[in-house]
Order: structure tokens, then sequence, then C-alpha cells
């Protein structure tokens, strides 16, 4: 099995009336590095792509790549960029990327030229940067490429801010990166849904859980479905007894804490998003917690609460005044 590792330099409307809707980043250069399964650099992919859609660069593109239109116009389209591409990273490999956009709006470009999909569901990558926080960081904070790349001593032998490069300095990160309860940590892309239940995700970390559902009409269909809202220990499966039950501050975050007679508390959290085809679907996450994190869960739903209680105070308040 092969690495990919992968870069996108992308442009965009220069105003918000020429913005196409479904497509408002152009990728007009793919870089990659395709590394073997021990992570020895193997192979690389540059190409630069001609636009169609925005001609005039954005001018914080130009900028920060130091490119200009007139050398856009010396490559290839992107359908024959994609194709290139895709062909050189033949058949048995897993996409790397710094941060988890590259392959949102790589499978963005396909679809607005009616190219095949890359799968038929979430595809499973690995963000590096949230690697190299796992690694060497607190877990939650993204630090940029060039900090990773300082931060490890990391010759910089080339300049940044293109794509072959990024990828060329990601590439080198992910290589450093050793520990293997960090690399367990899958990311999961989720341009492509799963079609139906038998290909929802439920994959399992060395502390939390994470699940991605399916498409749903609307929310109603959601809270109907016993999986997603059900309080079940991920380790020993039993249905745990929840001590918060479920409550969101926005309407789009849920969360429930319930404890396992075995294991110990619980959080879960649904995030509710919509998708591709502007319907909703969930990504679920259950983590054990301590009686610190419990306490600040039980104040969130109470200020929730005491939210609702006083807007519902003042809106009787004014249809009162209205009378």
């Amino acid at each position: 099995m092969n690495y990919i590792v992968f870069d996108l330099e992308w442009n965009q409307s220069n105003t918000e009336k020429e913005e196409v809707e479904v497509l408002p980043f152009e990728i007009i250069e793919i870089g990659a590095v395709k590394l073997s399964d021990d992570r020895t650099m193997v192979s690389r992919y540059d190409q630069l792509i001609k636009p169609q859609v925005y001609r005039k660069l954005h001018y914080m593109t130009q900028k920060l790549l130091h490119l200009e239109a007139d050398e856009l116009e010396k490559g290839i389209v992107f359908s024959d960029a994609v194709s290139q591409f895709l062909d050189w990273c033949g058949e048995d490999y897993i996409f790397c990327s710094w941060g988890p956009l590259d392959l949102t709006v790589l499978q963005k470009n396909m679809s607005y030229y009616n190219m095949p999909p890359l799968t038929e569901g979430p595809i499973a990558f690995y963000d590096v940067q949230k690697l190299f926080s796992l690694a060497y960081g607190n877990k939650k904070l993204r630090r940029s490429l060039e900090y990773a790349v300082d931060f490890l001593r990391i010759e910089k032998d080339i300049p940044f801010h293109r794509a072959f490069s990024d990828a060329y300095y990601t590439a080198k990160v992910f290589a450093a990166i050793r520990n293997a309860n960090v690399l367990a940590h899958m990311s999961y892309d989720v341009f492509t849904l799963p079609q139906n239940k038998e290909q929802e995700v439920f994959t399992v970390f060395d502390d939390y859980a994470k699940y991605i559902t399916r498409e749903f009409e609307d929310k109603a269909q959601i809270a109907a479905d016993k999986q997603i809202m059900s309080s079940k220990c991920y380790l020993c499966h039993k249905n745990l007894k929840k001590k918060i039950k479920w409550f969101t501050p926005n309407g789009k975050h849920y969360y429930c804490v319930a404890e396992c007679d075995k294991h110990g508390l619980m959080k879960f959290k649904i995030r509710v998003r919509r998708s591709e085809n502007h319907k909703l679907y969930v990504i679920k996450t259950i983590k054990f917690i301590g009686k610190d994190e419990l306490e600040k869960i039980k104040e969130k739903k109470e200020h929730t609460q005491e939210i609702r209680r006083i807007r519902r105070k003042n809106k009787n308040h004014n249809q009162n005044s209205d009378i």
C-alpha cells in the first residue's frame, strides 16, 4: 500500500456576483508525493491547471502563490489533470493531506465537471495536521505546516505555498510521526455519504468512537432513529442509563451523558450537518469523560434551559403587550 500525500491550490471569484455557487473554489494546481508502505518517497506529481471558471486570479491567490494568469494558461484542463493524477496514484493507496479540506474541494471540482466519484461513500484518509497535533500538540490546536516543519527541524530546501512544495513538506511531517496510537486516528471525508444503513461508518479509536450516518430528510427522522439517539457503551455494547438527557444549546449540536458500570462516564455528542444534496446527516461521537466535564455539561444544560425560559418569558410579555 502507498500513501498519496497531496496538496491543492485553488482560485476563487474576486466578487460575490461572479461566484459560481456549486464551485466556490476552482483548482489551479495539484501537487503530490507518493510514499511507499514504509513512508519512503518514491514518486511525485506536479501539474498546473488552466482555469475555466475563474480566469482572473484572486488577488490573495496571486500574492500567496506568486503566480500570473498567463502561467496558468500553459496548464492542462482539470479533467485531464485529475485523470493523470488518479492514474499516477495507482490502485492501493490512502490519501493524506494537511487539513481536511483538499479531498472535499477535489471532489467538488470533479462533480462540477461530471467526472465519476472517487468512491461510493466516505473516504478514510490521514489529516496530517491533526496527526501532528495529536503527536506533538494539545490534540485540539491546529498548527501551520511551516510551524510543524520548524518544530521537527525539517530542512527547508524548497519554498512553501505551492502545491508540490506543501505536499512535499506534509509528506516529511507525516513520515516523522511514528506513534502507532496517533496513526490509528483516521479521518473521514464525507463529500459522498453512506447510501444506506449498511454503509454507515462506525469506528473506535483509543479513547472515543465515531459514527457517520446516511442522509435524512429532516430532524424528525433523525430523532426517530434508535441508533443515533441511543446511549450505548461502545466497548461492552450495553444500553446505559442517562445521567443527563439529550439537550441542544443551538439546534445543531446535541449532548447527553450516560454511565457504564464497567467503563465509566461517557459523553455522547451529535452534530447535525447539511449534505451536498441539501439533506441532513449526523456525526456522532462517544467519549469517556471525568466528573469535572460532567459538571460542565450540567452547567451548559442549565444555562440553555435558563436562556429558553427567559426567551419564553419575553415572548409572552410581548404578546400580552400587543393585546
